[in-house]
C-alpha cells in the first residue's frame, strides 16, 4: 500500500508546505495604492503571503484551498491589508478560518455597503460570492487565516476598483478604528 504525504500547516511557523503548494509574497511596492498615504514606506517592506493548493481539475464542486499571513505593518496609522476581490462566479461561497492573530474580514455589497467580522484564532467565516471581501490585520502579530473555495470562484479585482471598500481601518493609541473612505 502506498501512504502519501499530505500537505501540511507546519504549527510553529503557521505556514503550508507538501507537494503542490504555490506561494506568493507581496512587498508594498505591490500593494501601495491600496493605502491613503504611502509616504515614507520602504518599497521593499513585506506586506503578506499567500500559500495555496489548487485543483488540476476546475469541475463544478472542485475545491482549493489556502493560507494567508498578514503582517502587523502599520502604513501611516492604517492597518495592513488585502486588495479583497468579489468572486467572478457570485454563486461561489468561501470559507475563511482563522488560524492566529486578529484581524477583521471586511465585507462589501454591490451597492457599497461596508461591514467587518472580527478574525481570532478558531474564529470560522462563511463568505457569500456575491460580497467583496478583504483581510486586516489590527494586532500585533501575523494574522493567519485558511481558505477553501471552489475552483470555478475566480477573482474579480477590477469591481474593487471601481467601487472601493466604504471604510478604512487606522489604528490610533493601539486600537483598530473604522474610519469613512474619504476617497469615495
Amino acid at each position: 500500500m502506498k501512504i502519501i504525504e499530505p500537505p501540511a500547516v507546519e504549527e510553529w511557523s503557521g505556514i503550508l508546505k507538501g507537494k503542490d503548494i504555490q506561494s506568493y509574497r507581496k512587498h508594498f511596492s505591490d500593494v501601495s495604492s491600496y493605502y491613503l498615504n504611502a509616504e515614507g514606506m520602504d518599497a521593499e517592506t513585506v506586506m503578506y503571503d499567500v500559500y495555496s493548493s489548487s485543483s488540476e481539475e476546475k469541475a463544478d464542486g472542485s475545491l482549493e484551498w489556502g493560507l494567508t499571513v498578514l503582517y502587523p505593518v502599520s502604513v501611516n496609522g492604517e492597518c495592513n491589508m488585502t486588495k479583497g476581490h468579489f468572486h467572478m462566479d457570485e454563486s461561489c461561497e468561501e470559507i475563511y478560518i482563522g488560524k492566529a492573530g486578529e484581524g477583521l474580514l471586511m465585507y462589501m455589497d454591490h451597492t457599497g455597503n461596508t461591514w467587518c467580522e472580527k478574525v481570532f484564532s478558531g474564529s470560522v467565516h462563511r463568505i457569500s460570492g456575491r460580497y467583496a471581501h478583504r483581510l486586516i490585520n489590527t494586532g500585533d502579530e501575523p494574522l493567519k487565516v485558511m481558505a477553501c473555495w471552489n475552483s470555478r470562484a475566480g477573482h474579480n479585482y477590477e469591481a474593487i476598483q471601481k467601487q472601493p471598500f466604504g471604510y478604512r481601518v487606522m489604528k490610533k493609541d493601539g486600537k483598530a478604528e473604522a474610519v469613512k473612505n474619504e476617497q469615495l
